[in-house]
């Protein structure tokens, strides 16, 4: 039993030999070294007392049932890989069959039913997050809070992912958007992309501006749509009043908090929702539309966009937007005993219902016209003219919005361009030598890096022409 005794533990030094230079097995390596030591202790006894009956030894060299079944687990986990496990542990979760991952999640359980790998991704489906730290270091203090698999926000106001939300998604590759897409979180739902599938119910619980990987290892960037996303991605009737025509409308209108607000030409909805966050709580919109389709549209995005709002800020969006579907040109009866401080104006023909709308404008406020076309500016300045209306005609713009790309200069092998001084005459061997030696690069400083800066390749073009109308008293 002695030489038994012997050549066993030297079968353990030897596996604690070789597992020291193996990062996944380092951590059992103290359940290797706990298991060494009752087995020198056993030598030495068994040394001694050799001349003692085989019982007694038999006794001394029992482990507990405990050390017996990490020893076993021990010896498991060295069988080699057959070639099929080879080729499914490189394969993405998301297209492996369900036999193949119920086999997969049997053989872990039966290797160890309590272990935590911390390389395991907590989250479900084919959605992978950053790896955390590594075996055998510690963790890092993060600027959130980790418990159990929770994340909880650690900001004033900040709160998490929740069904029900707007987010928007985008995929980046050589600073150019490859994908963008605007969607809702819905629980069973799933994010489909050409660079893989993230299910919703892993989003849920997150914090929003995060980078996650689908199945495939592309990062895919998440955010909560702003109105500007909103008003671009939402479902259409007729085109919206794009943000940057919006914004200029609303200063010339000087529209704050309060005011009370005519719009004609609901349309999708967009210029609605941009009246209703600028007029605040405190304020109202009546919009009107003609058409019996795109006044439903443009009330199912307004109550879109609400809902989406209470369940990011726990609070209600102002419900301040009274929609009707009917004529303006010959609803006046709808204007009786109302005031508004300014008017914005969305429609083919203006100047035919602005009769109707000028008796109920304040004295010196505006009236903001969105024309798709230079001949409709034509047409409603000849019926400014025609009918003898008390406007002034202030301005008609065109907002052009260009865009910039501006990124440091890269060289084909990725590294920075770095800016050239003229060549004084001065000695450069000891920079030949340093670049020789096979010396790491050297990290250009402030400053010394050129950048490319020329407009970008897809511009927005024409959108519209804007026409500032005052009113003044005769």
């Amino acid at each position: 039993m002695a030489v038994h005794a012997a050549h066993r533990c030297m079968y353990l030094h030897r596996l604690v030999t070789a597992c020291k230079s193996i990062q996944t097995h380092s951590r059992n390596r103290d359940v290797f070294e706990k298991l060494v030591i009752p087995c020198n202790r056993t030598f030495l006894t068994a040394s001694v007392r050799s001349n003692e009956n085989d019982g007694q030894s038999k006794d001394s060299l029992k482990l507990t049932p405990k050390q017996t079944q990490k020893q076993d687990l021990l010896l498991r986990r060295k069988r080699p890989l057959s070639p099929l496990e080879r080729i499914s542990s490189l394969l993405p979760q998301d297209v492996l069959s369900p036999e193949v991952m119920h086999l997969r999640e049997q053989e872990q359980h039966e290797e160890d039913p309590q272990r935590c790998d911390p390389e395991t991704v907590t989250d479900e489906g084919n959605l992978e997050t950053h790896s955390g730290p590594e075996l055998g270091e510690e963790p890092k203090a993060a600027a959130f809070h980790h418990a159990e698999g929770h994340v909880y926000p650690s900001l004033l106001g900040e709160s998490l992912l929740t069904f029900g939300e707007l987010l928007i998604a985008e995929h980046r590759k050589k600073r150019q958007v490859e994908f963008r897409k605007m969607f809702q979180l819905q629980k069973g739902a799933i994010l489909q992309s050409n660079w893989g599938t993230i299910k919703h119910d892993d989003l849920v619980g997150q914090q929003a501006g995060k980078f996650l990987k689908t199945g495939r290892g592309a990062p895919i960037f998440f955010r909560r749509a702003s109105l500007e996303d909103y008003v671009l991605y939402m479902k259409r009737g007729p085109a919206i009043a794009y943000p940057k025509d919006a914004a200029n409308m609303l200063m010339m209108m000087d529209v704050t908090e309060g005011d009370c607000v005519l719009e004609s030409g609901s349309g999708s909805g967009a210029m609605s929702l941009f009246l209703s966050r600028a007029v605040g709580s405190r304020g109202s919109v009546l919009s009107i539309e003609v058409r019996t389709d795109h006044h439903r549209r443009s009330v199912k995005n307004y109550e879109r966009w609400r809902t989406s709002w209470a369940l990011r800020r726990g609070q209600e969006w102002p419900n301040n937007v009274e929609f009707l579907n009917a004529d303006l040109s010959t609803a006046s009866s709808l204007l009786a005993g109302r005031g508004f401080h300014s008017v914005a104006l969305d429609l083919i023909d203006p100047h035919l219902v602005l009769p109707t709308v000028l008796p109920h404008l304040h004295p010196g406020a505006v009236c903001a016209i969105y024309l798709a076309n230079i001949t409709q500016v034509i047409d409603l300045l000849e019926g400014l003219r025609c009918s003898a209306l008390p406007v002034l005609c202030e301005r008609i713009i065109e907002v052009p919005v260009r865009q910039w790309l501006v990124a440091p200069a890269l060289q084909k092998d990725g590294q920075y361009c770095t800016r050239k001084a003229p060549n004084l005459c001065e000695d450069t061997s000891s920079e030949e030598e340093s670049s020789a030696d096979g010396e790491a690069p050297f990290e250009p400083g402030f400053g010394n890096v050129p950048y490319i800066a020329r407009p970008h390749p897809e511009q927005m073009s024409h959108t519209a022409f804007l026409v500032k109308l005052r009113k003044f008293v005769r």
